[in-house]
């Protein structure tokens, strides 16, 4: 009886314990920041996103400058130079992740963005920038992103651990996208103050708060994965593991057609905006910063989510993305238009963070630096391949007909995705009884 009593106190008081903790889970918003090394993290990301958000706008404004009437084919060969080696190379990022001490990569790779900012600072300044000089150091920078951005991401639960990752991904999507509220805002006035040279420098600077963040970590509190000694086949071994997983080739199949087709806000903003609603320069900006507004709040619901995403959910959200940018591609007002980037940004970010989450969660730690790089790769890189159609169809159909469009594929695939996820064994008797269900039989 006694022992019975006991086995029955002790469950009684694990559940509770339980209960305690996805409660003060639930209500966490920002439980991660709990963890000093990530606090360190985030403080210098805040800063350093700021920065690279104030410097595109900068270097978008030193191009036109420079370009002479050439400004629209200048940054578009800006833009594709720094996305270019992402698409040669994206993969061999991952590999370096895994393969060396995170932490030591991310010094390197963000003292490297750091000096390519003050060295465009230096020729924007002294007058002796020319276009090529901009198009060699977004190349240079593309080269940095390609190590930094799977190093970064699979750097998170080492900070973190498992359970707080999905949280830690939603913040840093949610300081990502307060910083691109700011970031263009501060560098409009600084270019209109003292000009763009000094712009490079704050950029340059921002770095440091990154540095410092890393430098100050104590390394005794990380989770660390043994590097994976040098071999070769590394990169095979990487696509094999993921091409033997149905779960991760399904989350990059289902991520790889929604940023192409209907992540093109870039375009496809700037497009309504001006060929169908014939808005000026502030309302165009006011599209923008909505969009960026859905996008923070998305992130910031995301972090409040205490359990891990499942698959059912990444579908559910990509469902819902595609159906409001179909909806935003029929809007009659360009009131409305603006009104509706809100929630689709809102969605965007619980399918990009979900995404995120389930493949980081779903790796061996040692494969999961050329995991991130291939999925970095898949959304990312699919984008800028998008673009060019997104582009032709605005030419010949116009620019909401092609956000319908795209919207229309996203959901088709999302679709497709859904019913590959389904087990072989459980398709039958669901048509099955889809058939026995169908009029006239």
């Amino acid at each position: 009886m006694a022992v019975a009593l006991g086995t029955g106190t002790a469950e009684v008081t694990e559940r509770a314990a339980e209960f305690a903790g996805e409660r003060e889970a639930r209500g966490g918003m920002f439980r991660s920041l709990r963890n000093r090394n990530y606090r360190l993290f985030t403080g210098g990301q805040v800063v350093s996103n700021t920065g690279t958000w104030m410097q595109r706008v900068a270097q978008d404004w030193l191009v036109l400058g420079l370009a002479h009437g050439n400004g629209g084919s200048a940054l578009g060969i800006t833009t594709g130079l720094q996305f270019l080696p992402l698409l040669l190379f994206g993969l061999w990022g991952g590999v370096i992740a895994d393969r060396y001490p995170k932490r030591r990569v991310l010094m390197l790779t963000q003292t490297a963005m750091g000096l390519l900012a003050l060295v465009l600072g230096v020729l924007a300044v002294t007058g002796t920038a020319q276009v090529w000089h901009v198009y060699v150091l977004a190349f240079l920078l593309g080269l940095a992103t390609v190590v930094d951005n799977p190093t970064r991401q699979s750097f998170v639960v080492e900070m973190v651990g498992k359970d707080d990752l999905p949280n830690a991904i939603a913040l840093n999507s949610a300081t990502f996208n307060g910083a691109r509220l700011v970031g263009p805002a501060v560098a409009g006035l600084l270019i209109a103050a003292i000009g763009t040279g000094p712009v490079f420098f704050v950029n340059a600077a921002s770095f440091g708060a990154v540095l410092l963040g890393l430098y100050l970590m104590r390394p005794g509190e990380l989770r660390t994965v043994e590097p994976v000694a040098r071999a070769k086949g590394q990169l095979r071994e990487g696509l094999r593991y993921v091409r033997g997983r149905r779960d991760l080739m399904l989350v990059l199949v289902l991520i790889g057609f929604v940023s192409m087709f209907a992540m093109n806000f870039q375009i496809t903003v700037a497009l309504i905006s001006r060929q169908v609603f014939h808005s000026g320069a502030s309302t165009f900006g006011l599209a923008s910063t909505m969009m960026a507004v859905g996008a923070l709040t998305g992130a910031l619901l995301a972090a409040r989510r205490a359990a891990h995403p499942r698959f059912r959910v990444l579908i559910g959200a990509a469902l819902v993305f595609a159906a409001l940018v179909v909806a935003g591609g029929l809007m009659p007002t360009y009131w409305s238009y603006v009104i509706s980037l809100v929630p689709a940004g809102i969605a965007m970010m619980t399918f990009t963070t979900s995404a995120n989450a389930i493949m980081q969660l779903g790796v061996e730690p040692e494969m999961r630096g050329r995991v991130m790089g291939l999925y970095m790769l898949v959304f990312l890189g699919t984008n800028p391949l998008g673009a060019p159609v997104v582009g032709w169809m605005s030419e010949t159909f116009g620019p909401q007909a092609s956000v319908v469009v795209g919207g229309a594929v996203a959901i088709v695939a999302t679709l497709g995705v859904a019913v590959a996820a389904v087990p072989r064994a459980e398709l039958r008797p669901l048509f099955a009884r889809l058939l026995a269900a169908a009029p006239g039989r």
